[in-house]
């Protein structure tokens, strides 16, 4: 998908989300109201963690099926170390977010040594955190009753209007963006989306961005289970299930190309935030919970068939214009 494009497809998709905003206003209760915007920021903190991260694995033709199950298992390692391990919060935080760093580094050791195909390591890994959550609670112990300056992160307000987790979410955003967008890293990732071989020829060492994308995936997931303990004031080993699969729906949606090479992470923001406003709207006008997921379906299937369109189409006008080849002349 070409910039211009690209470009065409987030304004499209900042006219869906305006148009669901109008739509929801009419029909969902307090919907159109402060205190409901904000409430769909938070709500889409940990998803958006979970997306943005996801970009640049996308980039690089890579998938990443194990952020859910990475956060489920997070968030019982953190409840475990503070709980039963006595960690104070802050240290059980701290090395909440190195076990992640070591998951997403199992991805990434697996995927560039042994060069097994992302999508087969992360559903592997997927897997395996989430069974090893479970097994550390027995699938039933919770852990609750978290100090309330931890819960604060979750729950809490500053200056009693911005959720405290927003600038947060915030920070690792644009640090993303500036990966992606504004540095030799983001133009690699692209580069080994395009084409592994050609990057690696080109000189760019394929191994070690693909180990800081899906290192940085661990870290991230690690992060996001955090700020939902702190939201949701418990941590379970069913925590993050079915957010990989929304994550990946946002970048998607957002306008990267599942095969790699484009997309950007504004365009995962926008992505987000149609996928936020669809849930909560759809709660607020009484409609059934189903319908968000039967929709976002939808959205994703109608993305994805739209770009394999483009791309035949694209190919037919190719071959049906090739370029003309000008005869060499002799010299005299």
């Amino acid at each position: 998908m070409k910039r211009k494009n690209l470009f065409q497809f987030e304004f499209l998709l900042l006219f869906v989300l305006g148009l669901e905003i109008l739509i929801f206003s009419k029909t969902g209760t307090n919907f159109a109201t402060q205190r409901n915007m904000l409430e769909v920021l938070r709500q889409s903190t940990e998803i958006g963690l979970l997306a943005v991260v996801m970009t640049p694995i996308i980039l690089t033709g890579g998938i990443d099926l194990s952020v859910g199950s990475m956060l489920g298992l997070s968030a019982v390692l953190f409840g475990k170390m503070w709980r039963d391990m006595g960690m104070s919060p802050a240290l059980a935080a701290l090395t909440t977010l190195l076990l992640g760093a070591a998951g997403g580094g199992l991805n990434a050791l697996l995927i560039t040594r042994l060069k097994l195909p992302p999508l087969i390591v992360t559903l592997g890994s997927f897997s395996l955190f989430r069974g090893l959550a479970e097994a550390l609670t027995r699938g039933v112990d919770n852990f609750t009753n978290f100090p309330q300056r931890f819960l604060f992160l979750g729950q809490g307000y500053l200056l009693n209007v911005v959720p405290a987790q927003l600038p947060l979410f915030g920070l690792i955003t644009l640090a993303v963006w500036l990966l992606v967008h504004k540095t030799t890293f983001g133009r690699s990732f692209r580069a080994i989306g395009f084409s592994p071989e050609g990057a690696h020829y080109a000189g760019i060492p394929v191994g070690k961005r693909l180990t800081l994308a899906y290192t940085l995936s661990g870290i991230i997931s690690a992060l996001a289970a955090l700020i939902y303990v702190a939201r949701v004031g418990q941590a379970k080993a069913d925590a993050g299930t079915g957010y990989e699969l929304l994550a990946i729906t946002a970048v998607v949606l957002g306008g990267a190309s599942i095969f790699g090479g484009t997309g950007t992470v504004h365009g995962t923001l926008l992505g987000v935030f149609v996928l936020a406003v669809l849930k909560i709207g759809l709660t607020l006008s009484d409609q059934p919970s189903e319908l968000a997921g039967i929709l976002t379906g939808g959205l994703l299937l109608v993305v994805l068939a739209g770009e394999a369109l483009a791309k035949r189409i694209s190919a037919g006008r190719i071959h049906a214009n090739p370029k003309p080849c000008v005869p060499r002349t002799a010299e005299t």
